[in-house]
């Protein structure tokens, strides 16, 4: 079933002379730019009743009247699928989740089923009429912890704004090969690696990405650290430790070698032997919420792995 939108709005004195498109964007701030100026082109958003380009000019007193439907998403293979799902807190526009390790969060080719998105379609169907059902960051497969999923597409646009405006909280959990002295940044960017197409990595031309750590608890040989990041690349908190030569416990990219300290118990060496995935876990999620915009913000404690290796961890270091 589609959703109907209907809204009006005449141009301020500050609007006069400009562009169509742009004074649609500030009219009707809900929705992207890039949706508006395609409803534009559609006829859907009428000047005075009448058709314009994007690029016309506007003058104070004229009437924006936008008359569109949110047809169902193409068929995209995607497939709803009745997936457990650990909701953490929803209401009619967000839907905050925790994600367990082992599950991608977008189809893609050798993932069509079982992904998050399988799931959220088969939850609430009306999610289809959605950018990528809602979904607006995501967690690599292995990384477990909170996500937040638009419910209307006002609240997708405002989220996607505040992802873009950094203003999003983000803070995750990990522990990594070594013993931080110290807390630090990372600031170094990011982009595809020069050879291997699965990985990323530091390079000059890549986009800016910053990584802030603090040490939450120091073992004999690794640490157990607090992220938080300005930016949200792919595998930007893996790449960035593994960059200072602290990679995550576990990590199969860019973990390196399996490291066991000297000395170590044989219960450690045994459960770093069995851990097979990055120990990290987005353990706080901060936003204004797109609705009453307040500030809210959701924390999960690590998952039963993670918190098994770290009481392993000071068994060993006690």
């Amino acid at each position: 079933m589609s959703e109907r939108i209907s809204l009006s709005a005449i141009v301020p004195d500050d609007l006069d002379g400009a562009r169509l498109d742009q004074a649609a964007a500030r009219l009707f701030a809900d929705y992207s730019r890039g949706r508006l100026q395609q409803w534009i082109k559609d006829g859907f958003l009428l000047v005075n009743a009448a058709q314009k380009r994007a690029k016309d000019r506007l003058s104070t007193g004229d009437r924006l009247e936008l008359k569109a439907e949110l047809d169902e998403a193409p068929d995209n293979g995607w497939q709803a699928e009745a997936l457990a799902l650990d909701i953490v807190y929803e209401d009619d526009a967000v839907l905050v989740l925790n994600k367990p390790a082992g599950t991608v969060v977008h189809p893609a080719a050798g993932n069509r089923t079982g992904t998050l998105m399988n799931g959220l379609l088969h939850y609430c169907p009306s999610l289809q009429h959605l950018p990528r059902a809602g979904i607006v960051h995501r967690l690599d497969k292995d990384t477990t912890g909170l996500m937040v999923v638009a419910k209307t597409l006002p609240a997708h646009h405002k989220l996607v704004r505040q992802l873009q405006k950094r203003t999003v909280t983000r803070q995750y959990e990990a522990v990594v090969q070594g013993v931080l002295t110290a807390g630090g940044m990372v600031d170094e960017p990011l982009g595809r690696h020069p050879v291997q197409r699965k990985k990323r990595a530091v390079v000059q031309s890549g986009k800016p990405s910053v990584t802030h750590y603090r040490v939450i608890t120091r073992f004999r040989a690794h640490t157990h650290v607090q992220l938080k990041l300005e930016t949200g690349r792919t595998h930007q908190i893996r790449v960035h430790m593994s960059h200072v030569r602290h990679p995550l416990i576990g990590d199969p990219l860019y973990g390196g070698r399996l490291h066991i300290p000297a000395g170590c118990s044989p219960e450690l060496a045994e459960h770093l032997r069995l851990f097979r995935r990055q120990a990290l876990h987005a353990a706080r999620l901060g936003f204004i919420h797109p609705d009453t915009e307040e500030e809210v913000s959701w924390e999960v404690p690590a998952p039963d792995d993670m918190q098994l290796l770290l009481g392993t961890l000071k068994r060993d270091t006690d």
